[in-house]
C-alpha cells in the first residue's frame, strides 16, 4: 500500500518506520512555507542605501569620512573567474559592491555592464525620443577616482572523513553512522586599488578564510540524503570566497587608514633612482658623468747639470 501523502514509500514494518518517515523528509515529502529573510546568512549580507545600511556584518570596517569614488572590474578572462563556473558561481561583483558601500570607505560608481544601459539613455536622449526635462545632458557622469581589481588565488574543496566513523569501529554502532563525513572548504583572495590618474597602485591586502562541512546525515542515509544536512545549506564555496573578499577588504582599509604616498627622488615616472649607461634619465646622466678616478703622469728625470770646464794652460 503507498502513502497518500507520499507515494514514493511503499508500507514498511513498524521496525523500519522511522527509519522510512526520516528518509522521506530529507526527500522532500514534507515542506514548510519560505521565509523571507530566513536561511543561513553568508559573511556579507543586510542593505545599503547611500550612506545609510541595514543589518550589515558587524566585523566590516567602517569610515567616517569617504575616501573618494570607485569602481569595482574584475578580470573575466582570468582562470579563477572560469573556475567559479564549477560551482555555480557568478561574478564577485555585485557582493564586493555592497560590502564597499556598507563600509562607507568609498562611493561606488558604475563601472560594469549597467554602462551600456546609462548610454542607451544618453542616445534616447541624443536621439530626440525622450520627453523634454529629462535632462541626460553631458558633463554629469561622476569620475571614479580608483579601481578596485578583487582576485581569487586559489579555492579549493577538500574532503576529509568519510563512510561514517562506524567501518572504523563496529563498536560505535549508530552515533559512528551519524558521524557521516567532513570536507574542508578554504580560499584566498586579494584586492588591489589603483588610482585611475596616475596609474600608481596605492594600496594590496590578501585575505583567507576556511570552515569545515558536516555532512551529518551522509553517514546515516547514504545517496538517499542528496548531500545531506551540511553545515551550508546553500553553495559553502561561494560563502568561503567571500569571507575571503571580507577579510582582504578590511585589512585594505586598515591599511589605507594610515596611507602614506612613495615617493621617489626627482619626482614618480621620471626615470627613477636606477640609471643604465647611455640612458636619457637624470639618474642615467649621473651614472655616464664624468670620472673621478685621477691618473698621475710618470714624474720626468731632470737633466744633470754640465760640469766645469777646466781653463787650459798654454
Amino acid at each position: 500500500m503507498r502513502s497518500r501523502h507520499c507515494p514514493h514509500i511503499l508500507a514498511f514494518t513498524p521496525a523500519s518506520l522511522c527509519a522510512a518517515i526520516a528518509g522521506a523528509l530529507l526527500v522532500g515529502c514534507v515542506s514548510t512555507a519560505p521565509v523571507v529573510g530566513g536561511g543561513d546568512k553568508g559573511p556579507v549580507t543586510g542593505s545599503a542605501g547611500g550612506a545609510a545600511t541595514e543589518n550589515k556584518n558587524s566585523t566590516l570596517e567602517h569610515c567616517d569620512a569617504s575616501l573618494g569614488t570607485l569602481g569595482v572590474v574584475e578580470d573575466q578572462n582570468a582562470s579563477w573567474f572560469q573556475e567559479l563556473r564549477n560551482y555555480k558561481l557568478g561574478s564577485t561583483v555585485p557582493v564586493i559592491r555592497l560590502m564597499i558601500q556598507q563600509s562607507n570607505c568609498f562611493v561606488i560608481v558604475e563601472r560594469g555592464n549597467a554602462m551600456q544601459n546609462m548610454n542607451t539613455e544618453r542616445a534616447l536622449q541624443q536621439s530626440g525620443e525622450a520627453r523634454a526635462g529629462s535632462n541626460f545632458g553631458k558633463g554629469q557622469m561622476v569620475a571614479a577616482d580608483y579601481t578596485m581589481n578583487p582576485s581569487i588565488q586559489f579555492s579549493q574543496n577538500t574532503g576529509g572523513m568519510g563512510g561514517g566513523l562506524a567501518a572504523f569501529s563496529p563498536a560505535l554502532g549508530l552515533a559512528g553512522a551519524m558521524a557521516g563525513s567532513l570536507k574542508t572548504n578554504e580560499a584566498a583572495t586579494t584586492l588591489i586599488l589603483i588610482d585611475n590618474r596616475s596609474g600608481v597602485q596605492l594600496a594590496a591586502a590578501e585575505g583567507s578564510a576556511k570552515n569545515t562541512d558536516f555532512n551529518i546525515m551522509g553517514g546515516l542515509f547514504g545517496g538517499l540524503a542528496g548531500g545531506g544536512a551540511g553545515g551550508y545549506s546553500n553553495s559553502p564555496e561561494g560563502k568561503i570566497i567571500i569571507a575571503a573578499f571580507a577579510d582582504s577588504y578590511n585589512q585594505l582599509v586598515r591599511a589605507v587608514r594610515n596611507y602614506k604616498a612613495q615617493t621617489v627622488k626627482g619626482g614618480l615616472g621620471t626615470g627613477g633612482a636606477l640609471g643604465v649607461s647611455g640612458g636619457s634619465t637624470a639618474a642615467s646622466k649621473a651614472a655616464d658623468g664624468p670620472s673621478t678616478t685621477t691618473t698621475t703622469k710618470p714624474a720626468t728625470k731632470k737633466k744633470a747639470a754640465p760640469k766645469p770646464v777646466s781653463p787650459t794652460t798654454p
